[in-house]
């Protein structure tokens, strides 16, 4: 079986739907698709075959204050608004519905990745848990800490995939890849960035969250070594920018996001030219 991981990144991962729609141009599918964050809802277009839709969430949408601004963190605690993204766009009477009819009938598996935000371990939802106008568990791998509120779903609250699991490609064989790709929407170096103590206030009553994020160089980094050993074994196929533009998670700038995207597109376009099968 092939995989594909997308490990989102905020708006950079504008860079995955690139990558994800040259795919969709090249009727590439993959059995296994997992998401992190972001990823998860760009996963959730591409199984559905939706092209260019992902792109529009970015590089249109997010200029919306409803999407993303600090308007919305006054009213709500969350700078970006999971709700107005993944409902009252995506739903189905939505401005840009998915196509949840396509994604159910595809054979293709996604899972989304979150954070249980009491025990800090990673949790996996596959594609029953994507419903028909109730996109919970996308929202929930969204929900970066300090940027979004946790979510909360069936009495347990949720935060961010990325937070406990960056880069899942254990998960990805665990389930019986042969093959995976991994996109990662920034270059791959290592992180040496030192915990901000701004975040205490905002997860105070969420310890395990704190001291995972206090941690989460180490866990990236630790990561990106076994992702590493993988690609010098041919087991899996990086795609990832060399450079990531100046582009940071709130980038709204439309032209510098466009660019991005058009970035994913030729380097998934070159790695399909230049990949060993």
């Amino acid at each position: 079986m092939t995989g594909i991981i997308d490990v989102g990144g905020g708006m950079r991962d504008i860079y995955g739907a690139g990558v994800l729609d040259c795919f969709i141009d090249n009727n590439i599918t993959f059995d296994i698709c997992i998401g992190v964050s972001a990823g998860s809802a760009n996963l959730a277009s591409f199984i559905a075959g939706q092209r260019g839709r992902t792109y529009r969430f970015y590089a249109e949408y997010a200029a919306r204050k409803e999407y993303m601004s600090f308007d919305n963190m006054f009213r709500s605690g969350s700078y970006f608004n999971l709700d107005y993204i993944y409902s009252v766009l995506s739903d189905t009477d939505g401005e840009d519905p998915l196509n949840f009819d396509a994604l159910e009938k595809s054979t293709s598996e996604l899972i989304t990745v979150v954070t249980n935000a009491h025990t800090g371990e990673a949790e996996y939802f596959d594609k029953k848990n994507i419903i028909k106008n109730d996109l919970w568990a996308v929202k929930a791998s969204c929900a970066m800490p300090v940027a979004c509120k946790p979510f909360r779903h069936d009495s347990k609250e949720y935060v961010d995939g990325g937070v406990a699991d960056p880069i899942p490609v254990e998960k990805a064989f665990e389930m019986g890849c042969d093959r995976v790709y991994v996109i990662i929407p920034r270059p791959p170096l290592e992180k040496n960035h030192e915990f901000s103590y701004l975040m205490k206030p905002f997860l105070k009553d969420y310890p395990s969250v704190l001291a995972l994020m206090a941690k989460r160089p180490e866990i990236y980094n630790r990561q990106l070594h076994v992702l590493d050993e993988y690609v010098k074994d041919g087991k899996v196929v990086l795609i990832a920018p060399d450079n990531d533009k100046g582009l940071n998670m709130i980038t709204k700038d439309k032209d510098k996001l466009t660019a991005y995207y058009h970035k994913g597109y030729n380097d998934a376009k070159y790695i399909m030219q230049n990949a060993e099968p």
